[in-house]
């Protein structure tokens, strides 16, 4: 941890946006606190509380991811038109609902609905989250966005751990009282964002076109029609698989293909976070800028693809060799997270015009959430079952795209000159 005058702790003191910002930070720490909380006792607690058998829950949290890719979009086009802080306490008391709803509901029909609302809030905070802290911190957003991935890990941990005590207790009311936990984070977010201004939205300054020029052409103020924009998010839903990988396809991977001890799959988590508290500052100051960014999107390819390679290896030796490899392959998959963290945020705000940017920022926040959804049926479905040649070959295709992805970004940046904007204005 870093305790110079640029450092983490100064930086979580005075952050870009100042007062704003720290407070927005944490209300982020504590709702990601709850949702650690959540996401750690979820599946045992419809297991053992509301007895869904293991189909039932799969489908239920199928279905709720799917219904989460609603929420990005219909946070932006609704930022579009209404406050942004009043949205975000209506997304945190929202899900403060759905919440206490699962207290009362056990069959399975209705906390499908519940689930799935859940999901949709959750995502449509986070959007809102995000083009908050869009406005508040300006130019500073990636050093914003590296401050909110330090709190936002460090709350899931600690979220996790409130979560390790109650499912150790192992009771009915041990789990409710996990659920209750969640939900009172809701309300303290929400309460923290209240005591915040609403942002003010930085329109471009406006120049006059040159004389005898003709007037440049009116940016799409639809996400939905503008061509490479919608390029772009379907470009980044691969640069997600990050998160996939760590989550589902390392513990798998140990399981089903090697021989290294059970223990470590929780060490993944573990080292995962500490990783990204310690570094995700610095990699977001060599990163700053659009076009750095889109550099961050090769490095990102190509960390994945050492990764893949890594996993690939992993099979051939003893449980010690595993258990190195494994370790390994979590540190580098880590470090795709630091760069795919820098680089789809800030160039999803430098792609976008300032005009519309609520909802093509809405629209760019679908790719994590069918990554959620897609990603762990790729790795299940396809990856593992061709083994080793499967790590290769996913290594390889984001790879791949992640080049192309960098070069459209350039080519897209290219066209987005200050100039033209200010002209455009």
């Amino acid at each position: 941890m870093q305790w110079r005058d640029d450092g983490l702790i100064a930086q979580l003191r005075r952050p870009p946006g100042g007062r704003d910002a720290r407070i927005m930070l944490l209300a982020q720490f504590l709702d990601r606190t709850g949702s650690g909380v959540w996401a750690a006792a979820s599946v045992l607690y419809f297991t053992y509380v509301t007895h869904l058998d293991a189909q039932q829950v799969g489908l239920l949290l199928g279905v709720a991811a799917v219904a989460g890719i609603a929420g990005s979009p219909i946070a932006g086009w609704l930022a579009e038109r209404m406050p942004v802080r009043g949205l975000l306490i209506g997304s945190h008391l929202l899900r403060l609902v759905t919440m206490g709803l699962l207290l009362v509901f056990s069959s399975f029909d209705a906390l499908l609905l519940v689930v799935a609302v859940t999901c949709l809030g959750e995502r449509a905070a986070k959007t809102l989250e995000m083009l908050f802290a869009t406005r508040v911190a300006g130019e500073k957003r990636g050093t914003y966005q590296a401050l909110f991935r330090t709190v936002a890990n460090a709350g899931t941990a600690l979220g996790a751990g409130i979560a390790a005590i109650g499912l150790a207790i192992g009771t009915r009311d041990a789990y409710r009282a996990l659920i209750i936990a969640d939900a009172l984070s809701f309300v303290l977010a929400a309460a923290l964002v209240w005591r915040t201004a609403e942002p003010r939205v930085a329109a471009p300054t406006a120049e006059p076109a040159p004389t005898g020029t003709a007037p440049a052409a009116e940016p799409a103020h639809s996400p939905w029609r503008d061509r490479g924009y919608l390029l772009f998010v379907l470009l980044d839903i691969p640069m997600c698989l990050d998160d996939s990988v760590l989550n589902v396809g390392l513990p798998l991977w140990l399981v089903n293909h090697t021989t290294a001890p059970h223990i470590f799959v929780p060490a993944f988590l573990a080292l995962n976070t500490v990783l990204v508290v310690v570094l995700q500052l610095r990699v977001s100051a060599r990163a700053e800028g659009p076009r750095r960014a889109a550099g961050a999107v090769a490095l990102y390819g190509v960390s994945l693809l050492a990764c893949c390679l890594v996993l690939a290896t992993s099979t051939g030796g003893g449980a010690w060799t595993a258990s190195i490899a494994l370790l390994l392959a979590a540190v580098l998959v880590t470090l795709a997270e630091l760069m795919r963290s820098v680089s789809s945020w800030e160039l999803a705000v430098s792609l976008a015009p300032p005009q519309a940017r609520a909802s093509y920022l809405g629209v760019a926040g679908m790719s994590q959430s069918v990554q959620k959804s897609l990603g762990p049926l790729l790795l299940t479905g396809a990856v593992m079952t061709a083994g080793p040649v499967g790590w290769l070959a996913l290594g390889t295709a984001v790879t791949g795209i992640s080049l192309v992805q960098r070069r459209s970004c350039l080519q897209r940046l290219a066209t987005l000159r200050p100039e033209a904007l200010a002209a455009r204005a």
